[in-house]
């Protein structure tokens, strides 16, 4: 039986040592001189309400689901406006640019995330940086500040012209296996396979699922799925 982990103590030790995010040449952006400077909250803390599907099989006990993580831990999310001119339509974590005003990318994510979504600042504690990773689309270096929601508070879509829903995901289901899968692309006429997740009717993919399976693999909660199973997102 896995004894359960520790997601806050785990996620600052990560911040502590960075990772790498092994994406090759897949992310080289098109003009790296001008990349705008912006920054994610990646915000974990404990389920109120929603509760982790339990179809797989395999889970160890009532305390724990996939990796031993704790089966009430969650991840913030928000759906983007299909209206949008970037990433139109996909699920992403709270943020944006880097102010000139802020005093650096967590101060950008904690106000992007107050600005989208309406949380409580003060019931967030950030627990440091992980490197930035180049979202060559938009011409953007962006920077996942890992955060602990210590106190949660009410989320809603605040401007429905950038956000059209706001939730909270049970990383339970993101770790079991049936969600697990790759979507294809093209990039200088080789094609390169990158993390999905496929929960409850949602698709995660592109720079979130990236982040999110690089963190899920760094801090050791991924267990063995197929990497086969390929999943086409409807751009």
């Amino acid at each position: 039986m896995l004894r359960p982990r520790d997601p806050r103590a785990e996620l600052a030790a990560l911040c502590e040592r960075g990772l790498d995010w092994h994406t090759g040449g897949t992310r080289v952006l098109p003009s790296a001189r001008n990349a705008r400077r912006a920054a994610v909250l990646v915000l974990f803390g404990v389920l109120d309400a929603v509760p982790a599907q339990t179809s797989a099989v395999g889970i160890p006990d009532v305390g724990t689901a996939h990796g031993g993580v704790p089966r009430d831990l969650d991840v913030l999310l928000l759906r983007r406006a299909s209206t949008l001119g970037s990433h139109p339509g996909q699920i992403a974590f709270p943020g944006g640019r880097v102010e000139a005003s802020d005093t650096g990318p967590v101060a950008a994510a904690l106000r992007e995330a107050v600005e989208e979504t309406g949380l409580d600042p003060e019931g967030i504690e950030p627990l440091g940086t992980l490197p930035p990773l180049p979202v060559p689309v938009s011409n953007h270096l962006v920077s996942p500040v890992p955060a602990w929601w210590a106190r949660p508070s009410q989320v809603a879509a605040v401007d429905h012209a950038e956000t059209v829903d706001v939730f909270r995901m049970p990383v339970a289901d993101l770790l079991d296996p049936a969600s697990r899968a790759n979507t294809e692309h093209a990039v200088g006429g080789i094609s390169y396979r990158a993390p999905a997740f496929t929960v409850d009717g949602r698709l995660v993919w592109g720079f979130t699922a990236i982040v999110l399976s690089r963190m899920f693999d760094e801090l050791g909660w991924s267990v063995p799925w197929d990497p086969d199973r390929v999943v086409r997102p409807d751009r």
